[in-house]
This record gives C-alpha cells, structure tokens and sequence, in this order.
C-alpha cells in the first residue's frame, strides 16, 4: 500500500483510547499520544507513531513498564529537584520535570530538574520546546540502552544520548537542535528495517570492526552486544569520533550521577537468562531565562540574526540553500498539517494489530480507500 495518510486528529484519538485499553489514565495517554504525534508533524518518524506499539504498548502488556505513572519528588529546592518516576510512562514524567525547570527559571532564572526510573520519553525536542513556549531557553537530555562503543572499542556501552538545544527567535520557528550523539540512532535502524531498507555503511560495527548494513540483523546484534553504532564522527579518531564518544558520556552522566540513577550496561533491559526487565533511563532537564541577562527581546534579535547571517552565507556548488536547525522540522509541519502521517505496510499492520488485540471499535481511514 503506498501513500497511504492517517489523519492527525484521528491517530491521535485512537492511541489515547489504546493507551487507556492497557491501563494509562486518560490525561497521561494524552500527553504520550501528543509527544508521538508531535515527532511525526516535525517529520521525525523515527520517535513518533513508528514506536506506539514496540516501545509503549508491548511494553505495558509485557508488564516491564508502569501504565500508572507514581511520580516522586525526592528532592527540591528553589532552583533544582529530583524526581524518581518508578518505571512509569517516560512522556509523562519528562514533561512534569521540564515544567518544574520552566517554573523554576521563570521565578529566578535557572531551573534544573534531573530524573531517574523513568522510560522512554520520545522526542526530546518536545521538551525543550516547552521551555521555548515560555520565552526560555531549554536544554534536555537523556541515557538510553547501550548502543554506542567508545572510541577504540567495539562493545555498545552508551545510549544514543541526545544532547538536545531549543531556543526562542525572532522568526516564525526557534532554533531546535535535537539530535543523538551517535550518527544513527537505533529508532531509524528500526524504522529501515519495518521499510526493508539496509543501513548506509559505515554507521555501525560488528565485533570483528567491519561495518554492518544488515537493518533487521543489526537490531537483533544490538540486543546481544554483537554489534554497535558508531559516534558522532565515526570510529576511532580519523574523523574525530572521539568527540562523538565524549558527549554521549557527558549525556550519561547527566543523566545518572545528579540523580543517582542508573547507567551504562545497567540499562540492556535484558536479565542474565535473557529476559526483558524494565529499563531505568534517567533525564535531564534545564530551563534558562533570557530576562535575567539582557531580555528576551535582545535574546531573540541576537539569536535570529546569527540563523539569518548563517542561512544567508555563501552556499556550496550544487546545492539550492542553507538550513538552520528546526527549520526543516518547521517546514514538514507546515506540510503535515495538511497531508496528515504518511504511513508504511509494516506501521499499518502495527496499528491494527494494537487495534484487534486491545478490541478497539475503530475503522482505520485508510481501510476505506
């Protein structure tokens, strides 16, 4: 089936009313319903209803992650806290944690909120976009199941670890930065091989260090510490990989030494007999306040006229023009409004799988076609 289109409002009600089928109250299956939605409006497929089933809903069914989020404030002061989210839903407790930054820098200018116990909590961009909602800058990152090997080594170790920017413009979208500190993340292996397409080469290594291209293999090797992506620049030093290596560790770190939390191969998700076990990701999340340095209104002018200078600048031969980040991410929007998620053979099975095994009364749209 080819160019087949699912309706925002209608996708969107119909995994709130799943996510209720396995037990998440109705406000936070709203919430994890708008995070997922809002990966795909930006174009960001591979974090958005591509994961609805594998990583939401077989993993509540799978009893390896709380549908009832019990949120913890272990710790708080005036411009910090730390939350514990006891293996609940990830969207839900991130979002919690980032407007407890918001409320904090609104009120003295920093605001950090570090958490630990928690799950998955989809795009990251979505966080640091509330920050930018409020005239703030918001930074968030988060650990995840090991994937990326250290420079010189071949055993994933770190998560894809984004390291993730968002910051208000005077233009008509903010500056958005989100992106792992691998080159591929393993949401885009996973959604290669749901398309029956190969990993370019180069991305990721076996244990004997030549490249894999093999998407479904790759997974499965990911799992058994057979495989592993490569950094930001690549393996080994050549292309400066070790950069890549670097910040992936220093996600990590934030992510579980200010929290306590978990971290590296503490995160597989998988027991010694080979049994999936939840996965104790940890998060975290800073807002800044423009007011309390030089006003937002300067904030905004200075940062848009840097995205106007760079997009302006002389552009390669070949090619039509320059982006700044979050600009093609504010363009597929603009697009998606109107066509809707575009949807492939194997997403389309996944949503009426959820659909026929929860028993949920819905006739998908493009049933009808």
């Amino acid at each position: 089936m080819a160019n087949v289109f699912i309706n925002f409002d209608e996708i969107r009600s119909f995994m709130e009313e799943a996510f209720q089928k396995v037990g998440v109250p109705l406000e936070d299956a709203k919430v994890c319903a708008d995070v997922l939605i809002e990966s795909d409006l930006r174009g960001i497929e591979s974090h958005g209803i591509n994961r609805f089933k594998g990583f939401y809903i077989d993993r509540i069914l799978k009893g390896i992650q709380e549908p009832v989020t019990q949120i913890e404030i272990v710790r708080d002061t005036p411009t910090t806290a730390v939350i514990d989210g006891h293996n609940g839903m990830g969207m839900v407790i991130a979002k919690k944690a980032m407007h407890m930054a918001i409320t904090k820098a609104k009120q003295l200018g920093l605001g950090m909120v570090v958490v630990r116990n928690s799950t998955h909590y989809g795009i990251a961009g979505y966080y640091a976009s509330m920050a930018i909602k409020e005239n703030l800058i918001g930074i968030t990152g988060t650990n995840a199941r090991p994937s990326i090997a250290p420079t010189f080594g071949v055993s994933n170790m770190l998560g894809t670890n984004p390291l993730t920017f968002g910051m208000p413009t005077d233009e008509a979208f903010p500056f958005v930065l989100d992106a792992a500190t691998s080159i591929i993340q393993r949401g885009r292996i996973e959604y290669y091989a749901k398309k029956g397409i190969d990993t370019p080469e180069g991305l990721v290594v076996g244990k004997d260090g030549k490249s894999l291209t093999d998407s479904e293999r790759i997974l499965e090797m990911l799992v058994k510490n057979e495989a592993a992506l490569a950094p930001l620049g690549g393996i080994g030093e050549t292309h400066a990989g070790y950069k890549g290596y670097g910040y992936a560790t220093v996600v990590e770190m934030l992510s579980s030494a200010l929290q306590a939390g978990s971290f590296l191969h503490m995160l597989t998700g998988i027991t010694e007999d080979g049994k999936a076990k939840p996965i104790p990701i940890g998060h975290f999340f800073i807002a800044i306040n423009p007011d309390f340095f030089m006003g937002i209104e300067t904030f905004k002018k200075t940062t848009g006229d840097i995205l106007r200078q760079l997009r302006d600048s002389e552009v390669a031969p070949g090619e039509s023009r320059i982006y700044t980040a979050g600009e093609k991410e504010y363009i597929a929007s603009i697009n998606r409004t109107k066509t809707g998620i575009p949807l492939n053979d194997a997403l389309i099975k996944e949503l009426k799988t959820v659909r026929d095994n929860l028993k949920i009364n819905h006739l998908f749209s493009f049933e009808t076609i």
